[in-house]
């Protein structure tokens, strides 16, 4: 049978095609559904080409395969739910392999070609043009006739440019949906951080902590011993005044947070009867060490999980040798561990075992939501009955970051 030329009915002449792909590209300006983009495309494009079948599908990476999500004519339900939805293996048939090359294909007689697939009746002609936005393949739109040489060249450029506008709307849809959960994601992130900052006050804060704090206090009066109680007084209101002021912010200076550091081991060693001893290290007379930031509460939550586990342990003979290192965007805290007796364990405070933040918790959500990307390492020895913990931590020096962003 020779070609049709002019398949197209005559009131659908090239400006009136024109005038389809504009009323197309107005209905989808709102929608937000894949699926209804392809159901309007089919119902208010395909229908007005003088076509009698058609199918488009959304390609499943997962399953590489694709899958039906619209039709016109007999495969179109009339409440556009499929019951029983075409699926071609992305590779299979003429339908698989435009999917596969991202080219369109014009087939005039399908007893010719091998790769046809006979679905719910034979048809001798088939056109198929990939919804394809830059070098990516959302999916296909197939189209069949009963007549040999139905389909044209132009038929081909009129389906490319519908398919070609369909693939835009979609990249726009799922551009915006991956931005909406990124978003999402974020929000619920920076939730976590700000309630990892509520928890960063309330452990240090908790009645477990302060009580024993007060106690101490009192005992050091009613002993009559005044100048430790207002020593222990006076570091532990600096504590207090450190916490609240740093609670909500970003970053803190690491002068200010080693401050903290001593004021928080000085009184974890009166309040635990000087069952551990402390040493710390740091660079002198260097200005960036003076001028470096890192970020509030990272040390704190590190020493408080290594004081609080060796105690509710029931470790002995412990000491904290601790070293401070600047190097231009980092600052490495370089801490050895000793003690012995670390394989037992203590029934006992369990509870505060559980409320307390794990440091390495706290480190992740800081790298995912503020890029931190802290490096933290730790290996364990075992020398002479001795246990030896070594934790090397690095935190970027956020003024410096700072200063390279702006």
């Amino acid at each position: 049978m020779p070609q049709n030329t002019n398949q197209l009915p005559d009131n659908v002449n090239a400006d009136q095609f024109e005038n389809i792909l504009i009323y197309f590209s107005k209905s989808l300006m709102g929608m937000e559904n894949e699926e209804d983009i392809l159901w309007d495309v089919a119902k208010n494009c395909i229908s007005k080409l003088g076509f009698v079948d058609c199918v488009i599908y959304l390609v499943d990476p997962g399953q590489k395969m694709l899958i039906q999500k619209a039709a016109y004519g007999p495969k179109s339900p009339k409440d556009q739910t499929l019951y029983n939805p075409v699926k071609i293996a992305v590779g299979e048939g003429i339908t698989g392999s435009v999917a596969t090359t991202g080219s369109p294909e014009l087939i005039l007689d399908t007893t010719k070609d091998s790769r046809y697939i006979v679905d719910d009746d034979f048809r001798h002609s088939e056109i198929c043009v990939p919804i394809k936005y830059e070098n990516e393949i959302y999916g296909v739109i197939d189209c069949e006739h009963p007549e040999k040489g139905f389909f044209t060249d132009r038929h081909l450029k009129m389906l490319s440019a519908i398919a070609s506008i369909c693939a835009i709307k979609i990249r726009s849809v799922r551009t915006n949906r991956q931005l909406l959960e990124k978003q999402r994601k974020l929000i619920e992130v920076r939730e976590e951080i700000l309630e990892l900052k509520l928890k960063t006050l309330s452990s240090q804060l908790n009645p477990h902590f302060v009580f024993n704090a007060l106690n101490a206090i009192q005992y050091f009066i009613t002993s009559q011993n005044t100048k430790l109680a207002l020593d222990y007084f006076s570091t532990f209101s600096k504590l207090v005044r450190f916490y609240l002021k740093q609670i909500g912010q970003d970053s803190a200076s690491l002068y200010n947070e080693v401050d903290m550091l001593n004021w928080y081991l000085k009184l974890q060693k009166l309040r635990y009867d000087d069952s551990f001893d402390y040493t710390i290290s740091m660079e002198k007379n260097n200005i960036i060490s003076k001028e470096a930031y890192i970020p509030p509460f990272v040390i704190l939550m590190l020493f408080e999980n290594i004081v609080e586990q060796s105690i509710i342990n029931g470790v002995t003979d412990q000491h904290f040798k601790i070293g401070i290192k600047t190097i231009k965007n980092k600052v490495t805290f370089d801490v050895e561990y000793h003690c012995k007796g670390m394989d037992s364990e203590s029934p006992d405070n369990h509870w505060y075992r559980k409320n307390m933040i794990n440091w390495k918790e706290q480190i992740e959500l800081l790298n995912t939501v503020k890029g931190y990307q802290i490096f933290h390492e730790t290996t364990s020895s075992f020398n002479n009955g001795t246990d030896i913990k070594h934790i090397v931590l690095q935190l970027p020096n956020l003024a410096i970051s700072e200063n390279a962003m702006d």
